[in-house]
C-alpha cells in the first residue's frame, strides 16, 4: 500500500494511475452518427505485425505499450484466440480504430484495447465503436464487462466510459519502462508525458 505523500519514479520510467471500470448489465445504447463514413471488419487471425500496426496508430499517442513488450509468441497466441475477437475500423483518410473484446474468462469480456487514432477524435467513431463493442459482448452469455484506461489515456476517456454504462471499482498505480527510450514508441509520442532520461 502505497503511503500518503510524493512517490518519485525512477529516470527512464514512466508511472500512471489506472482506473478499472465495470458494467454488469447490458446499458441501453447512446445514440449514435447516422450513415457514417467509416467501416468496420472483423480480423480473424491477424498477423502480428499488422495488429502492432494498427495497435500503434491508435496508441502512441497515448503510449500504449503493453503488446509492444508482449513475446511475440504469446502475442500471437493472443489474438489468435476464438474467444479473442479484434476488430478494425477504418475511415476515409486513412484514420483507424481498435476494438478488441476477451471472452476467455468464464462469463466476462473484458474490453482489452479500444480507441480511435486522432483524426477521429470528437466526430462520434468512438461512441459508434462503443455501440458495437456494447452490443457483442452482451449477446454472449457474459455477467460482466469490464474495461481499464489510465492517466496516460486521453483525459476524457473515463468520463467516455461512465457515460457508455461502466462504473469504477478499482484505482492502481502502474511503474513501467519508458517505451520510447526502448525504441518501440517514436521519442515525440505522447507529448503530454515528457521522457525523463536522467543523467
Amino acid at each position: 500500500m502505497l503511503e500518503d505523500g510524493f512517490h518519485d519514479v525512477p529516470d527512464g520510467r514512466i508511472a500512471a494511475i489506472v482506473t478499472s471500470l465495470e458494467m454488469t448489465e447490458r446499458p441501453p445504447l447512446r445514440a449514435e452518427v447516422a450513415d457514417p463514413p467509416w467501416t468496420l471488419r472483423r480480423l480473424v487471425d491477424p498477423g502480428a505485425d499488422d495488429y502492432l500496426e494498427l495497435y500503434r496508430a491508435v496508441g502512441s499517442d497515448w503510449l500504449w505499450f503493453t503488446r509492444l513488450v508482449t513475446p511475440r509468441d504469446e502475442l500471437k497466441a493472443d489474438i489468435g484466440d476464438p474467444r479473442v475477437e479484434v476488430y478494425r475500423l477504418e475511415a476515409p483518410g486513412g484514420e483507424v480504430g481498435i476494438l478488441e473484446l476477451d471472452f476467455r474468462e468464464f462469463e466476462t469480456c473484458e474490453l482489452v484495447y479500444f480507441g480511435v487514432s486522432a483524426g477521429l477524435v470528437g466526430g462520434g467513431a468512438a461512441r459508434w465503436l462503443m455501440n458495437r463493442a456494447i452490443a457483442w459482448a452482451w449477446a454472449a452469455p457474459i455477467r460482466r464487462f469490464w474495461v481499464h484506461t489510465c492517466t496516460l489515456d486521453a483525459p476524457a476517456a473515463p468520463a467516455f466510459y461512465v457515460r457508455s454504462g461502466f462504473r469504477a471499482f478499482r484505482r492502481q498505480v502502474e511503474v513501467a519502462d519508458d517505451p520510447r527510450l526502448a525504441g518501440l514508441l517514436p521519442l515525440d509520442s505522447a507529448g503530454h508525458v515528457p521522457v525523463i532520461r536522467g543523467a
